[in-house]
C-alpha cells in the first residue's frame, strides 16, 4: 500500500464548529491526507458565537508537541506544513522551528502561511501576533494566504481593486501569494493567486451571514491542489470553487457553521466551477 501523504496543521482547535483544524483536518482527510493537527488554542466554539470557554496552548507545551513527532522520526513523511490562526505572538518561534525541521526531514516539503489575525472589521488577533507572524513565519512561506485587511496591514498599502490586491501581494516578498476577498466590480468577491509568472484571480457573489472558516478552508484545499501538483493557476480554480460551494450551501439561518460533512462532494469535485480570470497590473 502507497503511503498516504500527511500535513502538519498547526491553528485554532474548537470542540464545536469548523474553523481552524477543525476546517483543515477533515477537508485534507477527504482529499487524502493524512493530517497532524497541532492546537494553537483550545476552544469550545469560535468566539463569533459569543461565550466560549477555553485557552491558548502554551508555546512549550505546542514545541513539546512536535518534538514528540519529530523523536519518533515521523517529520520526514510530512509533505506540508500549514498554520492559522495564533493564541499568543511566542508560538512563531516554535512554528518556525517546526517548519525547518520539517524541511530538513523533507526536502520539497510546502510550507502554506495563512496570517490569521484581522477582517474587514479590524485586528482580532492578540497583541503582537500579526508582527511576530510577519517578522518569523513570512519569510520561510512558500505560499501565503492573507484576506484584504491581513494583506493591507502586511504591507501597509490600500486595497480597493484586484489590481491593488496583486501590487500588494508582490511586494510581500513571497513566490506564491492567494489572496482572498478582494474586492471586484458588480459587488463580487474575489480570490487571487499571484505567482512570478502572472496572477489569475476567480470571483463569486459576496454572500451574506457567512459561517466563519472559509478562510481556514481555502487555505487547506489550496495546499492540497498544490501538494498534488496542481498549478497555482489550477489549485485557485478548484479550492476557491468547493469554497464557493459550501459557502452557499451554509448562508443565513440554514447553518451557523460551515456544512462540510453534509457537501463534502464538493470537496473532492465542486458542483459547480468558477473560471480564472487573468488580472494585469498596471
Amino acid at each position: 500500500m502507497p503511503e498516504i501523504p500527511s500535513v502538519l496543521s498547526i491553528q485554532s482547535e474548537v470542540v464545536r464548529g469548523h474553523v481552524g483544524n477543525g476546517a483543515a483536518r477533515f477537508a485534507l482527510q477527504r482529499l487524502g491526507f493524512d493530517v497532524w493537527a497541532a492546537p494553537t488554542v483550545l476552544l469550545s466554539n469560535h468566539p463569533g458565537h459569543g461565550k466560549f470557554r477555553g485557552e491558548t496552548v502554551g508555546a512549550e507545551q505546542l514545541g513539546a508537541l512536535i518534538d514528540g513527532l519529530a523523536e519518533r522520526g515521523w517529520l520526514k513523511r510530512c509533505a506540508g506544513v500549514i498554520s492559522g490562526y495564533l493564541g499568543a505572538a511566542d508560538q512563531t518561534p516554535v512554528i518556525a522551528d517546526a517548519v525547518r525541521r520539517v524541511k530538513a526531514a523533507h526536502p520539497g516539503a510546502l510550507y502554506l502561511c495563512d496570517p490569521v489575525f484581522g477582517d474587514d472589521n479590524g485586528a482580532y488577533a492578540r497583541a503582537g501576533v500579526a508582527e511576530a507572524m510577519a517578522r518569523d513565519l513570512l519569510p520561510l512561506a512558500d505560499i501565503v494566504t492573507p484576506n484584504r485587511f491581513e494583506l493591507s496591514s502586511l504591507t501597509s498599502r490600500r486595497i480597493d481593486s484586484a489590481e491593488d490586491a496583486v501590487e500588494a501581494a508582490r511586494s510581500l516578498g513571497t513566490a506564491e501569494v492567494v489572496a482572498t476577498s478582494a474586492p471586484f466590480p458588480d459587488g463580487r468577491i474575489g480570490t487571487i493567486v499571484v505567482t512570478p509568472d502572472g496572477a489569475w484571480a476567480t470571483a463569486a457573489a459576496r454572500l451574506a451571514h457567512v459561517p466563519s472558516g472559509s478562510g481556514d478552508l481555502l487555505a487547506a484545499l489550496y495546499l492540497a491542489a498544490r501538494l498534488k501538483a496542481m498549478t497555482p493557476k489550477d489549485a485557485l480554480v478548484r479550492a476557491s470553487s468547493s469554497v464557493d460551494c459550501i459557502l452557499r450551501a451554509s448562508v443565513g439561518e440554514r447553518a451557523d457553521e460551515l456544512v462540510l460533512v453534509a457537501r463534502q462532494a464538493d470537496l473532492a469535485e465542486p458542483a459547480q466551477w468558477l473560471d480564472a480570470i487573468a488580472i494585469s497590473t498596471r
